[in-house]
């Protein structure tokens, strides 16, 4: 009777571990695959922000050929094909978690920015060609605000004025008037640029009104573990940026020109090479600039929160 007792208790403990074990494996399942769920749709927004991103370089390199259509001459194989690398890259960068060359990108809205600046100034400089040959009423209005701009900053020793020296001796009166009128305009637009970052930054408190703050993610050309103060590193790296954006107008110029003496003269009368060639001049300083009062606020933060917290440990010390 006592055996018959046993064997029935065991048996039901047997029972009561299998539910018990079934019920925590399910639970068990029922988390994994809540889990996968979730990672399942960060890898969908992934591939959906990367997409996007990736038409709207390719949109961004197609602007001018789109503008001038039917105006120049134009190797359309060469410009989808450079439209697509730069779309693939931007694909890539953006489909992974962690980015491998593109900063603060979890840091918006500071790569928008430059995109629209970039776009503003291609979308403008395209216009302006297309005035050339097929005036309009907006086109026209483009034209007389960049001639107006140009004619303001083409002072001796300016930007304006040396990117004119750039050009060839024998160079038509068209040409420089239309060179004049795109620098004008696009240094307009970068400087303008330059000032709605800085009142993001000091205004907006940007970055840290989207969050908190990684340096590893947002600079990975930046290497915390490099050696020294990563305080001093920042700060010394920010002015650098400023330094050479606030100079790289200048230098420009003469660089091309010292290389063109050597390898043949730059032209400028093909509207493609007129608009990338300005667009490069007016936005690079303008990105350099910008990266380097970007890091400096990323400096700026760390100090204050060093500072915090030895004022915290001085506080529970006293």
């Amino acid at each position: 009777m006592r055996n018959w007792l046993d064997q029935g208790t065991n048996e039901a403990r047997l029972r009561h571990t299998v539910l018990a074990n079934g019920l925590k494996l399910e639970q068990a399942v029922g988390i994994v695959s809540a889990a996968s769920k979730l990672k399942g749709n960060d890898v969908v927004t992934n591939i959906i922000g990367a997409v996007l991103r990736s038409i709207l370089v390719w949109i961004l390199v197609i602007t001018p050929s789109v503008i001038l259509t039917g105006i120049v001459g134009e190797s359309s194989f060469m410009v989808v094909f450079i439209a697509f690398l730069a779309a693939l890259f931007t694909f890539v960068e953006y489909f992974f978690k962690y980015p491998s060359i593109i900063e603060f990108r979890f840091a918006a809205p500071f790569n928008r920015h430059r995109y629209v600046t970039i776009l503003a100034i291609v979308t403008a400089l395209s216009l302006v060609c297309k005035g050339v040959f097929e005036p309009t009423e907006l086109t026209l209005s483009i034209k007389h605000w960049g001639d107006m701009l140009g004619r303001a900053i083409d002072v001796p020793y300016s930007p304006v004025r040396l990117i004119i020296l750039m050009l060839d001796a024998d160079a038509s009166i068209e040409l420089v008037e239309i060179v004049r009128t795109a620098a004008g305009l696009a240094y307009a637009i970068s400087l303008l640029s330059l000032v709605v970052f800085i009142l993001l930054v000091r205004v907006a408190n940007w970055p840290t009104r989207t969050g908190a703050f990684n340096v590893w993610l947002n600079l990975p050309l930046f290497d915390p573990t490099g050696g020294g103060d990563v305080l001093v590193r920042l700060k010394r790296d920010a002015n650098i940026n400023i330094i050479f954006g606030f100079l790289l107008p200048f230098l420009i110029p003469a660089i091309v020109k010292t290389a063109t003496d050597l390898v043949g003269n730059l032209t400028m009368d093909d509207p493609q090479t007129l608009i990338w060639t300005i667009s490069a001049w007016a936005f690079l300083p303008a990105s350099m600039i910008m990266r380097g009062v970007a890091m400096g606020r990323v400096a700026e933060m760390i100090e204050e929160k060093r500072r915090r917290a030895y004022a915290q440990t001085e506080a529970q010390i006293a």
